[in-house]
């Protein structure tokens, strides 16, 4: 009971804080607040985003620019907040053993004629369709930064190719494409991929993610093109980070963390 009230203490306390702090933003489309309007003679944040973003960044997409590149911090550790999701679950809800052979045991499927012929129908359409999903999940990565999409669209659809093979077949087949120890390294690799552009520009003396400065590795011409193609390397990163993790979520619930036959 003690618990509970300390809680709701917490819980009142930094809704209170919250809600002060919003009181000082400025009216929500105010033509006037500073991220429209700038402060004095300066150009507003939203002017100078659609103004110099090509000439800054060689990306067309001012969206992808502005999240992987403007603030890409904040896109970074959003990706970690997925990756840490993802952890959560997997370490609440994976078991091994003798438990997870408990758990596992499930009825045998439908081997009558209407079972079978639904499996055909579902199997043979899914084989016809998830190579075109996963094409089009590279595509979406590949041209995030010169068209709609990014690591987290691309990534998204990639990981909902694998969860379509669990469902269509079973989660057996899709781990034996994409099985734990797979997604689970890939998951880091896309954090060390994002971190690391960041870590490149820093031992060559520039702040982190500060992408100009990677002309030098990336022998590009100029610092806006090695900003144009260090936002594709971050995307990439980002998505293997989100694939990995879209479908460790999806595996873990499905099976109650037995990574066996899932729904």
């Amino acid at each position: 009971m003690l618990t509970k009230v300390f809680a709701t203490i917490a819980v009142v306390i930094t809704g209170g804080l919250l809600l002060y702090g919003v009181s000082d933003f400025p009216a929500f489309g105010d033509p006037h607040s500073p991220a429209n309007a700038g402060v004095g003679n300066e150009e507003s944040i939203s002017q100078y985003f659609i103004t110099q973003t090509y000439k800054d960044t060689k990306v067309p997409n001012i969206v992808t620019a502005v999240l992987a590149d403007y603030r890409g911090y904040d896109t970074m550790f959003e990706t970690v907040v997925i990756f840490a999701a993802g952890i959560a679950i997997f370490a609440i809800l994976r078991v091994t053993g003798n438990e997870a052979e408990k758990k596992s045991i499930k009825p045998p499927l439908d081997s009558s004629i209407n079972g079978d012929h639904q499996r055909i129908i579902v199997g043979t359409t899914c084989r016809i369709v998830i190579p075109v999903v996963q094409m089009f999940a590279l595509y979406v990565v590949a041209h995030g930064h010169h068209s709609p999409g990014g690591g987290f669209q691309g990534g998204v659809i990639l990981g909902a190719s694998f969860i379509l093979v669990a469902m269509s077949e079973d989660l057996n087949a899709a781990l034996r494409r994409f099985s734990e120890k797979t997604y689970l390294t890939l998951a880091c690799v896309g954090i060390l991929i994002y971190a690391g552009f960041g870590l490149m520009c820093q031992f060559l003396e520039r702040n982190f993610l500060d992408y100009g400065i990677l002309q030098k590795v990336l022998f590009t011409d100029g610092p806006e093109m090695a900003r144009s193609h260090s936002m594709l390397g971050v995307e990439v990163g980002v998505a293997f980070t989100v694939t990995a993790i879209m479908f460790a979520i999806y595996a873990n619930l499905s099976s109650r963390g037995v990574l066996k036959n899932g729904l």
